[in-house]
């Protein structure tokens, strides 16, 4: 159901000399929305994710995502949108749950000394989500060769070759990534 295109329109009453605001129609929208479809999204986001509490949040972002587009009244498929915004969701979820679940895993190989507390292994957490996301706004090439460097501990003549650039280009690649991390801490 799409807002229709103009500002104002008769109100539901039928009585055409009542006018109504587009912020109403817009809460109309929404509202009538929410009502008709997070149930059959909910239900969707459940099969993908198989866990009703999830799915449940998944649902509830992607209705608060679809509440934050400045004219809703361009939206013709709002189911569409909806699963959308909602599938992008969970493949951050996803990729979310599979870092943490490789920094717990990688944490419980640590002598136990070494473990830190639930509270640093959390703010750890955070601090690679944030990392990954700066790292995500790199080019394919330039986050290899970062990764390649850093965790690899590769030479920059053997990150060119793998890679097919010049060393000169692996600088570069390795500076914006490293400007990037810093920006996050």
């Amino acid at each position: 159901m799409a807002i229709p295109s103009q500002s104002l329109r008769a109100d539901r009453t039928g009585d055409a000399d009542t006018l109504i605001s587009p912020a109403l129609m817009r809460e109309r929208f929404l509202s009538d929305e929410f009502r008709r479809s997070y149930g059959w999204l909910t239900s969707c986001m459940h099969r993908l994710v198989g866990s009703s509490s999830d799915a449940e949040d998944l649902a509830a972002s992607a209705f608060t995502e679809l509440a934050g587009y400045p004219d809703v009244s361009a939206i013709r498929q709002p189911r569409a949108l909806l699963t959308t915004i909602a599938r992008r969701l969970t493949f951050e979820h996803w990729r979310r749950r599979d870092i943490e679940r490789a920094y717990l895993a990688r944490l419980a190989l640590a002598p136990e000394p070494v473990a830190p507390a639930p509270e640093v292994a959390l703010e750890a957490v955070q601090d690679i989500l944030l990392i990954d996301a700066a790292l995500q706004r790199l080019s394919a090439r330039a986050r290899e060769a970062f990764i390649l460097s850093q965790y690899e501990d590769m030479k920059y003549a053997d990150i060119a070759s793998r890679l097919g650039v010049s060393v000169s280009m692996v600088r570069k690649y390795i500076a914006q990534a490293l400007a990037l991390c810093c920006e996050v801490s």
